[in-house]
């Protein structure tokens, strides 16, 4: 495999069946829809991950899913970086966020991990903050008490007939990411869901 422009793909989320189709494994959810579209096959163990390398858009990637839980989901992202010589600048992570409204997205090039434990396990991994994300949101439903029981549920009635659609449009963010670049797609994306949070 010739590294040298390979970009990473890194979704986040829980394995096994209990957290299937959770809100915080949207980002497992978006990266499977991507590998299925492109093609792209999420057999190989290695790195505590399932990995999957392909081509998007004449774009060479290398997909990842850490299963190693949500929270120390940093090692596997950092191995499979380390081993392939994967800049910082060429990742990218997908990963719910609850102060998004559910349904939007948000790209962040960089900074703080928002309480998300993923994406910090990841960026204390890498000791750098310096990573694009592709935020999903997924709200705070009724849950303001225990967020950790609502994102560890599974999409309600009205959620599950928009997820598709938000999935397809998760897709196309990352597409425009590795086609346009982190600066466009934010421009683009970011404007078009102007009325989340941050």
């Amino acid at each position: 495999m010739d590294t040298k422009n390979l970009h990473m793909i890194v979704g986040l989320g829980n394995p096994g069946e209990r957290y299937k189709n959770t809100r915080h494994n949207a980002g497992f959810l978006i990266t499977d829809f991507v590998a299925d579209k492109y093609g792209i096959s999420l057999n190989k163990r290695k790195f505590q991950a399932k990995t999957g390398h392909g081509m998007i858009e004449g774009v060479e990637v290398l997909l990842v899913k850490p299963q190693t839980y949500m929270n120390n989901s940093g090692l596997p992202a950092y191995q499979a970086a380390n081993y392939y010589k994967i800049k910082t600048t060429d990742i990218l992570i997908i990963h719910d966020d609850i102060d998004i409204v559910f349904g939007r997205l948000k790209i962040k090039q960089k900074g703080g991990d928002g309480g998300h434990k993923g994406v910090k396990s990841i960026v204390g991994a890498f000791g750098n903050n310096a990573i694009s994300r592709l935020r999903v949101g997924v709200g705070r439903g009724n849950y303001s008490d225990n967020i950790s029981d609502y994102v560890l549920n599974r999409f309600n009635c009205e959620e599950a007939k928009i997820i598709k659609q938000v999935v397809i449009s998760a897709m196309e963010a990352v597409v425009s990411i590795l086609c346009k670049g982190i600066e466009k797609s934010m421009n683009n994306i970011n404007q078009k869901n102007s009325n989340v949070s941050n």
